[in-house]
């Protein structure tokens, strides 16, 4: 336990000492632009893999493995959905959205993007787009406050509430001294470390259970249809529903605020195309690997793992396969997942409401020293209220947390963000009521149609794409002004 507590240690260390360094180098460069957005200067594998990290939270090696784990083959659509949206994502949105943010006047938030778009004077689009991410990413960040609650409190036997405390205290100091360059670097190095312990558990463990003598720690109880890509066995509206549902979460990489804003940061047309391949290389290894070590998971532990405690089930393996020193390098990839995500959302929605709200609104000649330090206290306000959700015992854990959260972003503005970048016709007034018809119906399906089975992405995506739809069809058409910048975005900006 003392080693593993050890290397958990080390590990934050060096993640502070990451946002240290950039604070002290942050202090040669200035600018909203630099702290938000890290100066559109990241390389190509840093920033794929930080898109990777911060998308793939702790519930990639918790929430996925567990599900699957416990109920089976059934529940790997999820990983299907979200391989097809990352590779759509990379190939039909990143190219497009990196040109078109530098040619709407070097736009460094995705609510600047959508306004500069459009060529529009009015802030409501903004202040919409601003307002949304505060509320969606307080929950989303709780997820990964959450994980790391669950496994400090598991291997050490700490507090939850100690441990969350302690790991927020840690994701919102390097996040507030380095910006963008200390969580994309930090991203990188975890996501190597995600994929590291992904193909290390299940290889070893597979070894283990193959040398004479093995006994899983319980009986290997194989529910009927486990194996079974059909949750119920057969084509009802069961399958059905967990295929769409499955396949819906891919929806959600079109309007992921923290995940696009990686896009625009890539320095060049060439280190977009590496970013490519190496984004959904690396997604589809973790994706792979995740479900592999539920499956392992199952024949190695057997029934030790009941409803309630399955999203340990990594936990465990790796704990039992494993050194304690080893094992505690390898169990930092929780840590890992969870802070890589967090920060990435608390940077994005401090950079809206900093650069949307904040300076349009209440400040419009507020100096980029002040647009600084008002995004980190946007940092420090949502990082407060993340951990107040995380504390709270009915907040339904870290896959619900993140699907609630994946969903309304995914509804909200994905069908914008696709219309924005290939519809010239598309107008300002479309674009606000897709935003707002896709968030209010993601959540009232939530809350009272949840029952269907449905992932509540896939009605409020839909509702959202129509809505924008119609509305812009009976708006007036674009200026000649907006429809030639729209032109001169298709156009390489390098």
């Amino acid at each position: 336990m003392n080693l593993e507590a050890f290397a958990f240690a080390v590990y934050l260390l060096i993640v502070l000492a990451v946002g240290i360094y950039f604070f002290i180098k942050g202090k040669d460069e200035s600018g909203d632009k630099s702290y938000f957005l890290g100066g559109r200067a990241m390389n190509g594998m840093v920033a794929a893999l930080s898109a990777g990290a911060s998308d793939m939270s702790a519930w990639v090696l918790m929430g996925l493995p567990g599900a699957i784990y416990l109920y089976g083959m059934g529940q790997v659509w999820i990983s299907v959905g979200l391989l097809i949206g990352t590779i759509c994502a990379w190939i039909f949105v990143a190219p497009r959205l990196r040109r078109f943010s530098i040619t709407a006047n070097d736009s460094i938030t995705i609510p600047q993007f959508l306004t500069n778009r459009f060529l529009s004077k009015s802030k409501a689009l903004q202040i919409i787009c601003a307002v949304i991410f505060i509320v969606a990413y307080c929950i989303y960040a709780a997820s990964s406050i959450v994980a790391c609650g669950d496994l400090f409190n598991s291997v050490l036997g700490w507090d939850k509430s100690v441990a969350m405390i302690g790991s927020t205290i840690v994701i919102l100091v390097y996040t507030f001294l380095g910006g963008f360059n200390a969580v994309c670097w930090t991203d990188f190095f975890q996501g190597l470390l995600m994929l590291l312990a992904l193909m290390t558990a299940p290889i070893v463990a597979v070894f283990v259970m193959k040398t004479p003598g093995f006994v899983p720690e319980a009986a290997v109880i194989t529910p009927e249809n486990y194996y079974n890509i059909l949750s119920s066995g057969k084509f009802d509206w069961k399958s059905i529903a967990d295929i769409l549902s499955g396949l819906g979460w891919g929806l959600g990489y079109f309007g992921m605020p923290h995940i696009l804003i990686r896009y625009m940061s890539i320095k060049s047309e060439k280190e977009m195309k590496k970013s490519r391949i190496i984004g959904s290389g690396w997604t589809t290894l973790i994706l792979l690997m995740a479900t592999i070590v539920a499956l392992t998971g199952h024949n190695f532990l057997g029934s030790a793992l009941e409803a309630g405690s399955e999203s340990k089930v990594f936990i465990v393996m790796v704990r039992k396969l494993f050194p304690s020193l080893l094992a505690g390098i390898l169990l930092s990839a929780i840590l890992a997942a969870s802070m890589s995500t967090a920060d990435s959302q608390l940077l994005a929605s401090a950079s809206a409401f900093a650069s949307d709200v904040y300076k349009p609104i209440f400040r419009k000649d507020a100096s980029d020293k002040e647009m600084l330090w008002v995004g980190r206290v946007i940092v420090l306000v949502i990082s407060v209220i993340a951990y107040f959700i995380a504390a709270n015992p009915n907040c339904g854990g870290i896959m619900n947390l993140v699907s609630n959260a994946w969903g309304a972003f995914g509804a909200a503005f994905g069908p914008t963000i696709i219309l924005s970048l290939y519809w010239k016709r598309f107008t300002y007034k479309g674009a606000i009521a897709g935003i707002v018809t896709g968030f209010v119906v993601d959540v009232l399906w939530l809350e009272f149609l949840s029952g269907t089975g449905l992932y509540e992405i896939i009605p409020g995506f839909i509702c959202s794409l129509i809505v924008a739809v119609i509305v812009t069809k009976c708006d007036k058409e674009p200026s000649d002004d907006v429809k030639a910048l729209f032109d001169k975005s298709l156009k390489p900006t390098d």
